[in-house]
């Protein structure tokens, strides 16, 4: 009798699907499980491999399955779909994930503990919170620009049209300021919920020895630091620096063809909070250096002489990527590349 060897399990909310291969690939059952039976039925099941989509609840279903001595893997969504046979259902689905699984060469997710979960919410809801705001001021923006008052880009200039909206001689009909005073209202209280959210990540950052170790590094600051420690796996999963950039999507695409070399556009394919973040240090890095016009890193001086600026934020980021996992992953603290003599 052929015993299971992997379990592909395609998750979702309240109907989960099941199927069960023998090591030779052959099907041993396909079942639609509620939520309350799924436990139930692979604790009956022998250790096998239990293989999912990295997706929503799937580190929470990951630890829980691991407690029943399964061996657990979490594959990226992208990587299963090349298996899917014709038809997208549930049970497609679920083969897809088992046979992905069963691939000598196939990469899988590490499954996330709970406190690794918890310290991302902060960077989660303050993204949220940020898009919020950011909305809020776009309607104020598209409003007042319907009455002849515009400011400049950024946030910093806002000011000014709360300003108007305050003012009653501003001009604005009294018909529409309740409402754009509506408006400044939410627009404060979202400023306060972020400054509020900031200085929750500064007190993990000064808490945090590794936190202020990467913080030494131009660009790295708070958020960026400790968004590091709580979404990024561990170091030691990756075999090089240039592995944790690929990660976080800070390489160029490949289309490369009849040993031809050809790199494209950045994949973006990887952990885009942290990508972002990277990014946005880089950019203030590269723009500080450009109105000065000198920097302490010889490196940077000599991008910026022959390349456009955004390809060196990008590559910028991609060094600093790589720096931060030498950091974590051998100790130490950054030290600035001495210029040449």
């Amino acid at each position: 009798m052929l015993k299971v060897s992997t379990i592909g399990l395609d998750l979702a909310k309240n109907v989960l699907q099941v199927h069960g291969a023998a090591a030779s690939g052959a099907v041993l059952f396909r079942k639609k499980l509620r939520r309350d039976q799924v436990l139930k039925f692979l604790a009956s099941q022998p250790a096998c491999t239990v293989a999912m989509e990295a997706c929503a609840s799937s580190h929470y279903w990951g630890r829980e399955i691991a407690k029943l001595g399964h061996e657990v893997r979490l594959i990226a969504p992208d990587y299963v779909k090349p298996f899917v046979k014709r038809q997208k259902n549930d049970a497609a689905d679920a083969e897809a994930i088992c046979e992905a699984a069963q691939r000598p060469t196939m990469r899988f997710v590490a499954v996330k503990s709970e406190e690794q979960q918890a310290a991302a919410i902060v960077f989660r809801a303050r993204d949220l919170v940020v898009r919020q705001r950011t909305q809020t001021i776009n309607a104020i923006r598209g409003h007042l620009a319907e009455f002849g008052m515009v400011a400049a880009q950024g946030l910093f200039h806002v000011a000014k049209l709360v300003a108007a909206i305050e003012d009653d001689r501003s001009g604005i009909p009294e018909m529409a300021r309740p409402i754009l005073r509506l408006l400044v209202e939410q627009l404060r209280f979202l400023d306060e919920r972020v400054a509020r959210l900031d200085r929750e990540v500064a007190r993990r950052a000064k808490e945090d020895a590794e936190a202020r170790r990467l913080m030494t590094i131009p660009g790295i600051g708070p958020i960026t630091a400790t968004a590091i420690i709580a979404l990024a796996p561990s170091a030691q999963t990756f075999k090089k620096g240039r592995d944790f950039a690929a990660w976080l999507g800070l390489t160029p695409l490949q289309r490369s063809s009849g040993g031809k070399q050809k790199l494209g556009e950045t994949s973006r394919m990887g952990e885009r909070t942290l990508r972002r973040l990277l990014i946005i240090g880089a950019s203030a890095a590269v723009r500080w250096a450009m109105r000065k016009g000198s920097t302490a890193d010889p490196w940077l001086s000599r991008m910026l002489e022959r390349k456009p600026p955004m390809l060196v934020i990008v590559a910028l980021a991609n060094k600093t990527a790589r720096i931060a996992w030498a950091l974590m992953a051998k100790g130490g603290a950054y030290r600035v590349p001495a210029l040449a003599g």
